[in-house]
């Protein structure tokens, strides 16, 4: 991804910052709620090893209260490119009243190296996708981990859906993204041991397929799409995507990948004692 897209993209967010957490937010809560939970589910221990939380690509910060509520004394950070996002983030970290709460504009696909090590466990949904190299970004984040961390990535793959309104937009737009790095993952996570990879999906649903076009178009992906082909390109795009769509109210359950990595613990942790 060059620079100038780079830059379109967070600007794209930034642009988007409010309307994505009233419009899709309420709707990707079951994903945000399922990487939370698979943070300590299935573990030995019914907590986290010692260190913070971190959260890449946290946009408006969703995982926050969940974490929270989890861990009350753990130190969470989240990063975000977008500074649109970031203003929201550290919006609801102050509504939370949380004094341990970190909220940093930077890159999330590369991690300052003060996080190496250090993390009890690393959570993201619905940013890996985004990322110019995921693979990359993936391996700094096991990186991030402490021996015995957890991470839990939430994504959409190229495919999330047979028929539904994701599908039918990557249709009108004529998507031919390269999603061959999806296959690749796994072999980003040799530092770790993979404990699920698995589909999960739920209902989403929306008054109607011109309310989701525009809330994609205003409050989602497609806004540095926008930003780089213009008003002209959207709103033809958008009539063929109506015109293509079922009337009324519009159900679907898209399928977003999960991968849970735990990463070994230290060789004192790994021996059980003598005595």
């Amino acid at each position: 991804m060059t620079d100038e897209r780079l830059a379109r993209v967070a600007q794209g967010w930034d642009e988007a910052a409010d309307g994505y957490e009233e419009y899709f937010v309420p709707r990707f809560a079951p994903w945000v709620r399922t990487a939370v939970d698979s943070l300590t589910s299935g573990s030995r221990t019914a907590q986290l090893s010692d260190g913070p939380i971190l959260v890449p690509c946290c946009g408006t910060f969703p995982e926050l209260e969940l974490l929270v509520e989890r861990f009350p004394a753990r130190a969470i950070a989240g990063i975000d490119l977008s500074a649109g996002m970031v203003r929201r983030a550290r919006e609801r970290a102050a509504r939370l009243g949380s004094a341990d709460v970190e909220v940093v504009q930077g890159d999330a696909g590369t991690l300052d190296p003060r996080w190496s090590g250090a993390c009890a466990a690393v959570v993201s949904v619905f940013g890996l996708q985004q990322l110019p190299d995921p693979e990359a970004a993936l391996r700094s984040w096991v990186d991030a981990l402490a021996p015995g961390g957890r991470m839990c990535v939430v994504y959409w793959p190229g495919k999330t859906e047979d028929d539904g309104p994701f599908a039918l937009l990557a249709k009108v737009i004529g998507d031919r993204s390269d999603s061959s790095w999806e296959d690749r993952l796994v072999g980003a996570l040799d530092a770790g041991t993979v404990e699920r990879d698995e589909f999960v999906d739920f209902p989403m649903t929306h008054p109607d397929a011109a309310t989701y076009f525009d809330a994609a178009d205003r409050a989602g992906p497609m806004r540095a799409l926008a930003l780089a082909r213009g008003d002209a390109y959207i709103a033809e795009l958008r009539q063929r995507y109506v015109a293509a769509a079922p009337a009324g109210e519009w159900t679907h359950h898209p399928r977003a990948r999960l991968i849970l990595v735990r990463k070994p613990p230290s060789r004192a942790e790994a021996t059980p004692p003598t005595s």
